[in-house]
């Protein structure tokens, strides 16, 4: 008997939901259908994900040239999530040609760099938090503070001018959403890919204190080592994923606090902030499901064969919560759970190489909202917070809140 494969997205259910219900009602390996009708793969339990996560590049590979339905039909060319799996970056290269681009970006988030934006940081979240005060009794925290801050962060650090920022964002939504149609993916991925070479270009005759012009520098001394078209789909995917998923971890952990206020009592009176963001990375990953793997050859998971070149998504958010991993309460929010070990940025040679610079922010941000506005809560249920329709990334559209009186000054020991 042929079964059905499930369908992902559901509507009317966080994709985050549907991957841990279908975890828990159907298993751990299961055959879905995305959006355009493409059949994949998922993993949904620690087990399944570690496992192919613990496998990149000997038996699953990101290259898309292995994606066997991409190239013989069955896959439309108008495939909206296409460009997000084709492109020339990080996400979608394996072996030496990972190791050479990221050892180039890798120069962004050296930890000494990334320790380094600390006090920088610190500004831009302040000046955020002046201006929330003026915004009325109840304010969208993701407009005016989750939003804006890790946008300005990655976009100061690669030297996207201010008035091209919000355009960036833009188009990142639109490129993520499984909502958009061929015709508008195409128009944003031809838009977004255009303004970065026109970008690139502009750097190049006017170089600045930036990483872009440090990569340019790079290129020039020594041209064989990243071509034109790997500089923009590197950019591509810093100012992507550099801001995107920060974005929602900051009000991932903000919603999670607010529905608990032990937690974020707990929180506070500890100063635990660097807990509060490993508990979300866990618990309320902005990153629901990592891209596509391809298996070189077929493969057992669980109980099923998934056969060479059928795409499989790692269910990061089903491996979070997984009661087998995490126990009866796994997903529950629960900061004195200790350091339990995730995958919330993935694991072996593609782990996250923002990770560094995410931690910070967030743990800069959290302390300095919670620190100046204490008495903080939604102003909304928490069942009524609408989530953005990614199948990759996750968080609320818009969060209401308020702020309540003001509490300390601004600053304090969130960088410490």
């Amino acid at each position: 008997m042929t079964i059905s494969p499930l369908q992902v997205p559901v509507a009317g259910e966080r994709t985050s939901s549907t991957i841990r219900r279908y975890r828990d009602e159907n298993g751990p390996v299961l055959r879905i259908e995305l959006p355009g009708k493409v059949k994949a793969w998922v993993v949904t339990s620690y087990e399944t994900v570690n496992a192919v996560l613990s496998n990149d590049d000997t038996r699953f590979s990101k290259d898309p040239k292995n994606y066997t339905a991409l190239h013989d039909g069955t896959i439309p060319p108008d495939w909206p999530m296409r460009q997000l799996i084709e492109g020339e970056h990080l996400l979608t290269k394996d072996g030496s040609d990972h190791r050479r681009l990221r050892g180039l970006v890798n120069r962004a988030f050296t930890p000494g760099r990334v320790q380094g934006l600390a006090a920088r940081i610190q500004e831009m979240t302040d000046e955020l938090l002046d201006r929330l005060a003026d915004e009325g009794e109840v304010v969208d925290l993701v407009r005016h503070f989750s939003e804006p801050l890790p946008v300005n962060v990655i976009c100061e650090l690669f030297g996207v001018p201010e008035d091209d920022r919000n355009q960036i964002r833009v188009w990142s939504n639109v490129l993520l959403s499984h909502t958009a149609t061929p015709e508008e993916a195409a128009a944003t991925g031809a838009a977004l890919l255009g303004y970065l070479g026109r970008f690139i270009d502009s750097k190049r005759g006017d170089p600045g204190d930036d990483l872009t012009t440090g990569l340019i520098r790079a290129q020039e001394d020594d041209g064989d080592r990243l071509s034109d078209s790997e500089m923009v789909w590197i950019l591509w995917l810093v100012l992507i994923a550099g801001h995107e998923t920060t974005v929602h971890l900051i009000a991932n952990a903000v919603v999670a606090l607010c529905a608990d206020r032990e937690q974020l009592d707990l929180a506070r009176a500890k100063d635990v902030w660097g807990q509060v963001v490993e508990e979300s990375l866990r618990s309320r990953n902005s990153v629901i499901n990592a891209s596509f793997r391809y298996p070189l050859e077929d493969v057992r998971l669980g109980e099923v064969t998934i056969r060479a070149g059928e795409p499989i998504l790692v269910g990061l958010s089903g491996a979070g919560t997984d009661p087998a991993r995490f126990g009866g309460d796994g997903e529950r929010f629960d900061i004195a759970r200790g350091q339990e070990t995730h995958l919330g940025f993935g694991r072996g040679p593609h782990f996250c190489l923002g990770a560094p610079l995410a931690r910070l922010e967030a743990r800069i941000a959290l302390a300095s909202l919670f620190g100046r506005f204490p008495e903080l809560r939604l102003a909304v249920g928490e069942g009524q917070i609408v989530y953005t329709s990614s199948l990759f990334t996750e968080g609320p559209v818009e969060l209401p809140v308020v702020l309540g009186p003001a509490g300390q000054a601004p600053g304090g020991p969130a960088i410490a």
